[in-house]
Protein backbone atom coordinates (compact mmCIF):
# COMPACT_ATOMS: atom_id res chain seq x y z
CA UNK A 1 0.00 0.00 0.00
CA UNK A 2 3.15 2.50 0.96
CA UNK A 3 4.38 1.86 -2.80
CA UNK A 4 1.43 2.54 -4.20
CA UNK A 5 1.35 5.49 -2.37
CA UNK A 6 4.90 6.45 -3.49
CA UNK A 7 3.53 5.83 -7.13
CA UNK A 8 0.93 7.97 -6.89
CA UNK A 9 2.83 10.69 -4.89
CA UNK A 10 5.63 10.63 -7.83
CA UNK A 11 3.57 10.81 -10.57
CA UNK A 12 1.33 13.48 -9.73
CA UNK A 13 3.86 15.73 -8.42
CA UNK A 14 6.72 16.12 -10.28
CA UNK A 15 7.02 16.88 -14.01
CA UNK A 16 10.13 14.84 -14.51
CA UNK A 17 11.20 11.86 -12.07
CA UNK A 18 13.77 9.10 -11.82
CA UNK A 19 11.31 6.58 -10.59
CA UNK A 20 9.13 5.02 -13.28
CA UNK A 21 6.89 1.82 -13.52
CA UNK A 22 7.29 -0.30 -16.18
CA UNK A 23 5.93 -3.45 -17.20
CA UNK A 24 8.91 -6.61 -17.86
CA UNK A 25 9.46 -10.40 -18.18
CA UNK A 26 12.08 -12.38 -16.92
CA UNK A 27 12.57 -15.97 -16.73
CA UNK A 28 12.06 -17.93 -13.27
CA UNK A 29 14.16 -21.31 -13.25
CA UNK A 30 13.54 -23.37 -10.41
CA UNK A 31 15.04 -26.56 -9.33
CA UNK A 32 12.79 -29.46 -8.69
CA UNK A 33 12.65 -29.75 -4.63
CA UNK A 34 10.74 -26.33 -5.09
CA UNK A 35 7.69 -27.84 -7.09
CA UNK A 36 4.85 -28.82 -4.61
CA UNK A 37 1.96 -27.07 -2.95
CA UNK A 38 3.93 -24.01 -2.56
CA UNK A 39 4.80 -23.33 -6.12
CA UNK A 40 3.23 -20.11 -6.61
CA UNK A 41 5.47 -18.74 -3.46
CA UNK A 42 8.54 -20.06 -4.70
CA UNK A 43 8.04 -18.35 -8.05
CA UNK A 44 7.53 -15.19 -6.60
CA UNK A 45 10.28 -15.75 -4.05
CA UNK A 46 13.10 -16.27 -6.82
CA UNK A 47 11.96 -13.68 -9.31
CA UNK A 48 12.02 -11.01 -6.04
CA UNK A 49 15.93 -12.41 -5.80
CA UNK A 50 16.73 -12.67 -9.26
CA UNK A 51 15.60 -8.81 -10.27
CA UNK A 52 15.27 -6.97 -7.40
CA UNK A 53 18.38 -4.49 -7.02
CA UNK A 54 19.56 -5.69 -10.18
CA UNK A 55 20.35 -3.09 -13.71
CA UNK A 56 18.23 -3.94 -16.31
CA UNK A 57 20.03 -2.03 -19.30
CA UNK A 58 17.83 0.55 -20.53
CA UNK A 59 14.68 0.41 -18.07
CA UNK A 60 17.23 1.06 -15.22
CA UNK A 61 17.56 -0.58 -11.53
CA UNK A 62 14.91 -2.58 -10.39
CA UNK A 63 14.01 -1.19 -7.02
CA UNK A 64 10.81 -3.46 -6.45
CA UNK A 65 8.54 -5.86 -8.18
CA UNK A 66 4.87 -4.21 -7.60
CA UNK A 67 2.82 -6.62 -8.72
CA UNK A 68 3.26 -10.09 -10.93
CA UNK A 69 1.12 -10.02 -14.25
CA UNK A 70 1.17 -13.48 -15.23
CA UNK A 71 3.15 -16.86 -14.45
CA UNK A 72 3.66 -19.07 -17.63
CA UNK A 73 2.99 -22.67 -17.56
CA UNK A 74 6.54 -24.35 -16.46
CA UNK A 75 8.65 -25.73 -19.12
CA UNK A 76 10.94 -28.88 -18.16
CA UNK A 77 14.55 -28.58 -19.19
CA UNK A 78 15.62 -32.26 -19.20
CA UNK A 79 18.98 -31.74 -19.53
CA UNK A 80 18.77 -29.63 -16.29
CA UNK A 81 16.03 -30.90 -14.55
CA UNK A 82 14.89 -27.81 -13.74
CA UNK A 83 11.37 -25.97 -14.90
CA UNK A 84 11.38 -22.54 -16.16
CA UNK A 85 8.46 -20.28 -15.97
CA UNK A 86 8.32 -17.19 -17.68
CA UNK A 87 7.17 -14.13 -15.29
CA UNK A 88 5.33 -11.03 -16.81
CA UNK A 89 5.57 -8.46 -13.89
CA UNK A 90 5.27 -4.51 -13.14
CA UNK A 91 8.49 -2.99 -11.44
CA UNK A 92 9.21 0.06 -10.01
CA UNK A 93 12.69 1.00 -11.87
CA UNK A 94 15.11 3.84 -11.17
CA UNK A 95 16.84 5.67 -13.78
CA UNK A 96 18.63 8.97 -13.51
CA UNK A 97 17.84 11.29 -16.36
CA UNK A 98 19.84 14.20 -17.33
CA UNK A 99 19.11 17.71 -15.78
CA UNK A 100 17.80 16.14 -12.60
CA UNK A 101 19.46 17.07 -8.97
CA UNK A 102 19.85 14.29 -7.32
CA UNK A 103 21.93 13.28 -4.09
CA UNK A 104 24.84 11.17 -3.20
CA UNK A 105 27.65 10.37 -0.47
CA UNK A 106 31.17 11.02 -1.53
CA UNK A 107 33.30 7.97 -1.70
CA UNK A 108 36.38 9.69 -3.52
CA UNK A 109 38.36 12.63 -4.25
CA UNK A 110 41.57 13.19 -6.26
CA UNK A 111 43.01 15.79 -9.49
CA UNK A 112 40.35 14.24 -11.55
CA UNK A 113 37.17 14.94 -9.42
CA UNK A 114 34.50 13.87 -7.22
CA UNK A 115 33.74 10.34 -7.34
CA UNK A 116 30.34 9.24 -5.81
CA UNK A 117 27.64 6.47 -4.98
CA UNK A 118 24.26 7.27 -5.41
CA UNK A 119 22.29 4.21 -4.53
CA UNK A 120 23.43 1.32 -6.94
CA UNK A 121 24.97 4.37 -9.41
CA UNK A 122 28.58 4.96 -9.51
CA UNK A 123 29.00 9.26 -10.56
CA UNK A 124 31.66 11.30 -11.43
CA UNK A 125 32.05 15.01 -11.36
CA UNK A 126 34.83 16.26 -12.92
CA UNK A 127 36.78 19.08 -11.75
CA UNK A 128 35.98 21.31 -14.63
CA UNK A 129 32.35 20.92 -12.92
CA UNK A 130 33.16 21.47 -9.54
CA UNK A 131 32.57 25.27 -9.85
CA UNK A 132 34.96 27.23 -7.25
CA UNK A 133 36.04 24.43 -5.52
CA UNK A 134 39.38 23.58 -5.60
CA UNK A 135 41.49 20.35 -5.16
CA UNK A 136 43.82 19.93 -1.87
CA UNK A 137 45.89 17.17 -1.61
CA UNK A 138 47.84 18.26 1.43
CA UNK A 139 44.79 17.76 3.36
CA UNK A 140 43.72 13.99 5.03
CA UNK A 141 41.31 12.73 2.88
CA UNK A 142 42.25 14.91 0.39
CA UNK A 143 39.00 17.39 -0.35
CA UNK A 144 37.59 19.84 -2.69
CA UNK A 145 37.49 23.09 -0.99
CA UNK A 146 36.79 26.59 -1.87
CA UNK A 147 39.58 29.57 -1.20
CA UNK A 148 37.84 30.88 1.26
CA UNK A 149 37.41 27.84 3.04
CA UNK A 150 33.82 28.15 3.81
CA UNK A 151 32.96 24.96 1.49
CA UNK A 152 34.60 21.48 2.00
CA UNK A 153 33.79 18.50 0.29
CA UNK A 154 35.60 15.12 0.96
CA UNK A 155 34.99 11.84 1.33
CA UNK A 156 31.80 10.40 3.13
CA UNK A 157 30.17 13.43 2.79
CA UNK A 158 26.58 14.04 1.37
CA UNK A 159 26.94 15.81 -2.28
CA UNK A 160 23.91 17.35 -4.53
CA UNK A 161 24.82 18.06 -7.96
CA UNK A 162 23.06 18.05 -11.36
CA UNK A 163 23.20 15.01 -13.36
CA UNK A 164 24.76 16.62 -16.80
CA UNK A 165 24.95 13.17 -18.53
CA UNK A 166 24.29 9.10 -18.20
CA UNK A 167 25.68 6.31 -19.35
CA UNK A 168 23.65 3.30 -19.91
CA UNK A 169 25.08 -0.58 -19.90
CA UNK A 170 23.70 -3.37 -19.69
CA UNK A 171 24.15 -4.27 -16.27
CA UNK A 172 25.30 -0.55 -14.89
CA UNK A 173 24.66 2.67 -15.10
CA UNK A 174 26.95 5.57 -14.10
CA UNK A 175 26.61 9.33 -14.57
CA UNK A 176 28.32 12.39 -14.54
CA UNK A 177 27.56 15.61 -12.25
CA UNK A 178 28.06 19.47 -11.89
CA UNK A 179 28.11 21.48 -8.78
CA UNK A 180 27.84 24.63 -10.90
CA UNK A 181 24.64 25.94 -9.67
CA UNK A 182 23.04 27.52 -7.11
CA UNK A 183 21.87 24.92 -4.19
CA UNK A 184 24.76 22.53 -4.80
CA UNK A 185 27.68 20.99 -2.87
CA UNK A 186 27.86 19.09 0.26
CA UNK A 187 24.53 19.17 2.03
CA UNK A 188 24.11 18.94 5.61
CA UNK A 189 22.65 16.11 7.63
Amino acid sequence: LLLLLLLFVLETTLPTIMFFKVSLKHDVLLPPKHLGPQLDTSIRRKLFEDVEGRCIGKYGYVVAVIEIKTIGEGQILVAQGEVLFQVQYFALVFRPIVGEVIDGIVTNTNSHGIFCSVGPLDALIHKQWVGALEFDASTNPPCYRSKDDAEMVKENDSIRFRILGVRIMADNISITGSLSADFLGGTSD
